[in-house]
């Protein structure tokens, strides 16, 4: 789920795969879909304008290609665009070719070739093809809420592909190019690289820098300069930073802070035209960046409202204007007066927006006119056109995420982007000025900060790899590349970038949770989604092939057994039809095969040298939720698979192995997971016990858990919750206390409507699994658990199904309804259980008959072959596999894509309520088992 499996864009193809048996799994880096689509004749581009037909581009620039585009004048569907503009795709084995894993352009090569990547199992979440869009008047690009297949662009919409990865949010691995380069029909800046430079990996010792910092201090509160007795204000502030980027609740940070909110020091450093004079800006900027970091409020520090001052102290006018009267300090309109310098400026209008102020526009505008030709920015502030305007690394970095913060800003922020890849040295460093050849340490650091917060991972890492080799053995860091002394004012931007962090997230003010309040005893009535309704969604015959499991494309007949996994846990969760459960449970667990002739197990890959953690993990804890044995499932023993392929050692490979106790192909936090989950479930504590380690070892100090395994990635509230419903099943205390950190974590990204943040924006995906996670302390987190469900409903249409985000595309998407439905009961999956007694088997006997939409000819009905029982007529045999949504969305199946389960029947969401509270109680016990 989030960034690990937003790879698991769903869409259609027209043509079919045809497996002729399992065994070519064992030999599937040689497999071809031979039902790939075939290239089509492109509309001509000039026909497709702002107000007619849709336009892609495909950037094959990391295969040393360029940027390809397309037209089609009238598309019904994205994959159709893709198609008609002359492009041909392929899927994989795993998922089907509903996942596109190659393009290619006309007859030319696909991309990835098959030596890159076999296409066997879901792609790396950094190494996969994305898909944004941006509809008419949009100038930046966003993330698709919806796959290929169930996607409809609008007249004048622009789509593109892009080879690599994305956050949970989709805010970083954007196209290289805006929408309006392909609007206008031109080329992205060739100048710009599309990789960062080639250097061996490296971190800085963000520890050994702490100590280094903390024995720089004088009576562990200020920095005095040799041969001085007072203190240097501005290293002073520049102490807490280094010392905040470690630890937000640094002792030794807010004791420097607490120094400096002494009236006395506050006047000296930001006041020193006394008390009731007008503030230096810089001081008061950095002061109230100081507050912000610590948890002090910059409205009342020092006896003074820094905040306000700045505000009332912004220029009014440029120098000259008006009736000509001089306003001291003021030399340009929405300069802060005193500031001289733009980090100043930026620096202050980054403590306005992150305490709530909206800033002058003139003084946010001011920060845009710094910018000089080539992208970058001066530190200088020059009046706009002014000549001689000289780029520095470090002034373009902290000006670019004082921009960002502020928003409204993508066109200035692109060009800045794009200068500072351009300048990024052949060592990973940035030079000081554009000019210059050698790297420079705090330049680096505010580079390597910027790139990061605006999406360019990649460009951050080689930074701090250069800075990694530069830290001297005293954990500091000199102010050249050549500097054998350790200076603290490059220490500690350093630090803030060898952390991953950057100033405006060091600064921003964490989430308080809300007061607990008596929890109550069930659900608030009317409060939650509508269960029977969502429930009535999931197994509309429309979208439940005869009842049996969800297509990954219309009536391909190829079975999502990830998402139809998901759906039964929907179904687990709220009991509302234990007899649609039952169908599917038995498809499964008996035989049955979809219309491709393909079990389940053609999808976990059990048995072959891709046998893969989550997929064997997924179905192992569906077996366990609903009494079936999991160690004889669909005729595998899923529990003795999972030992078999528990990593000894790291491979070459980071996908396959990443460390020891990682499961094959595990390739993210939910899949690891559900494989901990399933062993754990079925007893096996032992052969748990590193998979387990492994999987508390990725949690950071926050709490939270990130989504990616072997590849960078940042914290997540999908994994974060899915590893504590995990680690709760572990009762020694060591554990608990972890789960307590990740559901604080967790409470802490709530937004103020209840939603939470996931790969689709306000997700409903993230927030069904919050509630899941929080209730794991129903008690504690009861106000945050009422107002994620309340989001959920008012997330719901009058279908039944979900949208898969507030604020994005409307309409029901079947992943999304799936996470939805089970969600908002609140049950773990770590103790998910449903008793099927009282429902009897409906098999289905032949593959004779039309296809799962209700065609003749085609793919054939599936079979389930359940010995010892008659056959008999399958309910809802009639009905294709639904509305075009059972492929769409960046959602996907649990632990093998980016979906979550959500929602619940309100009079059984009481036994949710239970078993979770019930399993909170045991989970308090010391030495207690759940």
């Amino acid at each position: 789920m989030g960034t690990a499996q937003q790879a698991q864009q769903r869409l259609g193809h027209e043509g079919l795969l045809s497996l002729t048996s399992a065994a070519l799994l064992t030999f599937a880096a040689g497999v071809t879909f031979v039902g790939g689509a075939v290239p089509a004749s492109a509309d001509p581009i000039e026909q497709c304008t702002a107000t007619a037909g849709a336009l892609v581009a495909v950037d094959f620039g990391p295969f040393g290609g360029k940027v390809e585009k397309g037209c089609d004048t009238t598309p019904t569907t994205g994959y159709e665009l893709l198609q008609t503009a002359g492009f041909t795709m392929e899927g994989t084995v795993h998922d089907g070719p509903a996942f596109i894993c190659r393009i290619g352009k006309g007859t030319g090569t696909q991309y990835p070739t098959p030596d890159k990547e076999s296409c066997v199992l879901t792609p790396q979440a950094t190494a996969y093809w994305s898909y944004w869009t941006a509809s008419p008047g949009q100038r930046k690009w966003s993330y698709s809420q919806q796959g290929a297949m169930a996607r409809s662009p609008k007249p004048g919409d622009v789509e593109a592909w892009v080879y690599g990865g994305t956050d949970i949010a989709g805010t970083k691995g954007k196209p290289s190019f805006t929408p309006d380069d392909i609007r206008g029909f031109t080329t992205p800046d060739p100048t710009v690289p599309t990789s960062p430079p080639k250097v061996p990996a490296g971190r800085v010792d963000v520890p050994a820098t702490t100590r280094w910092v903390t024995g720089t201090l004088t009576d562990g509160e200020r920095v005095v300069d040799e041969g001085s007795t007072t203190a240097n204000h501005f290293l002073t502030t520049e102490a807490v930073f280094a010392l905040a980027a470690a630890d937000r609740k640094s002792p030794v940070a807010k004791k420097i802070a607490d120094f400096l909110a002494t009236p006395a020091q506050t006047d000296a450093y930001a006041y020193p035209a006394g008390k009731d004079g007008i503030p230096d800006a810089t001081a008061a900027a950095r002061l109230a960046l100081v507050a912000e970091a610590t948890g002090k409020d910059p409205r009342a520090f020092g006896g003074h409202d820094l905040l306000g001052d700045l505000v009332k102290y912004a220029c009014p006018r440029d120098i000259g204007d008006g009736d000509g009267e001089t306003i001291e300090g003021c030399f340009t309109k929405g300069d802060f007066r005193t500031t001289g310098q733009a980090d100043a400026q930026a620096m202050a209008v980054l403590a306005l927006v992150n305490a709530g102020v909206t800033p002058p526009a003139g003084s946010v505008a001011r920060l845009t006119h710094l910018q000089c030709e080539d992208g970058g920015f001066t530190s200088v502030l020059i009046r706009p056109g002014s000549m001689g305007c000289e780029s520095e690394a470090g002034a373009t970095g902290l000006i670019a995420l004082a921009l960002e913060r502020a928003g409204g800003h993508e066109a200035v922020l692109q060009k800045a982007r794009n200068h500072l890849k351009r300048s990024q040295l052949a060592t990973g460093a940035w030079p000081a000025v554009y000019y210059e050849t050698t790297g420079n340490p705090a330049a680096t650091a505010w580079a390597a900060q910027a790139l990061r917060a605006l999406g360019d991972e990649a460009f951050a890492d080689a930074g701090v790899s250069w800075l990694s080799e530069r830290q001297h053995p005293t954990g500091g860091f000199g102010f050249a590349e050549d500097d054998t002394e350790s200076r603290l004012y490059p220490t500690a931007t350093a630090a803030i970038a060898g952390a991953g962090s950057d100033l405006a997230a060091l600064t921003a003010k964490p989430a308080e949770p809300p007061t607990p309040t008596d929890p109550p005893t069930t659900p608030p009535a009317g409060e939650g989604p509508d269960a029977k309704k969502g429930v009535a969604y999931l197994t509309a015959p429309s979208r439940l092939v005869q009842g049996r499991f969800y297509e990954s494309q219309p009536g391909s007949g190829f079975a999502d057994y990830g998402l139809t996994i998901d759906g039964a846990y929907a179904l687990a969760a709220t009991g509302e039809d234990n007899a649609a459960l039952r169908r599917i449970v038995d498809f499964m667990d008996k035989g049955g095969k979809d219309g491709q002739k393909r079990g389940i197990h053609e999808w976990t890959l059990v048995g072959t040298k891709y046998a893969n953690g989550g997929s064997i993990g997924k179905a192992a804890v569906l077996a366990e939720s609903v009494g079936r044995d999991p160690r004889s499932f669909g005729g595998q023993d899923l529990i003795a698979a999972l030992g078999r392929i528990t990593c000894q050692a790291k491979t070459p490979a980071p996908q396959e192995c990443a460390s020891k106790g990682n499961y094959a192909y595990a390739t993210s936090v939910f899949k690891q997971s559900l494989g901990v989950m399933a062993q754990l479930r079925a007893g096996e504590k032992t052969a748990a016990a590193e998979p387990a380690a492994y999987l508390k070892s990725l949690q950071a100090p926050s709490g939270a858990w990130v989504s990616l395994i072997g590849e960078p990635s940042g914290p997540e509230v999908d994994s974060t919750a899915m590893a504590a419903m995990t680690v709760d099943l572990l009762p020694d205390a060591d554990s608990q206390a972890a789960v307590d950190r990740a559901l604080a974590w967790l409470a802490t990204q709530q937004k103020e409507d209840g939603g939470f943040p996931g790969a689709s924006g306000n997700s409903v995906n993230s927030a069904a699994l919050a509630v899941q996670g929080l209730s794991l302390d129903a008690s504690k987190y009861s106000a945050q658990i009422a107002k994620a469900r309340k989001f959920l409903a008012s997330q719901q249409n009058p279908d039944g199904g979900f949208n898969v985000a507030k604020g994005g595309q409307t309409g029901s998407d079947l992943r999304a309804s799936t996470q939805a439905v089970g969600g908002a009961t609140g049950v773990s999956f770590g103790v998910l259980t449903r008793d099927l007694t009282g429902t009897t088997p409906e098999p289905i006997p032949s593959t004779s008959g039309g296809t799962s939409g209700g065609t003749s000819g085609g793919n054939g009905s599936p079979v389930i072959v359940t010995p010892g029982e008659d056959g008999g007529a399958g309910t809802g045999s009639a009905g294709g596999s639904g509305s075009g949504s059972a492929g769409g969305g960046p959602l996907a199946s649990t632990g093998a894509q980016v979906g979550v389960l959500a929602a619940a029947a309100l009079a059984l969401t009481l036994g949710g309520w239970g078993l979770t509270r019930a399993a909170r109680r045991r989970r308090v016990t010391p030495g207690s088992e759940a």
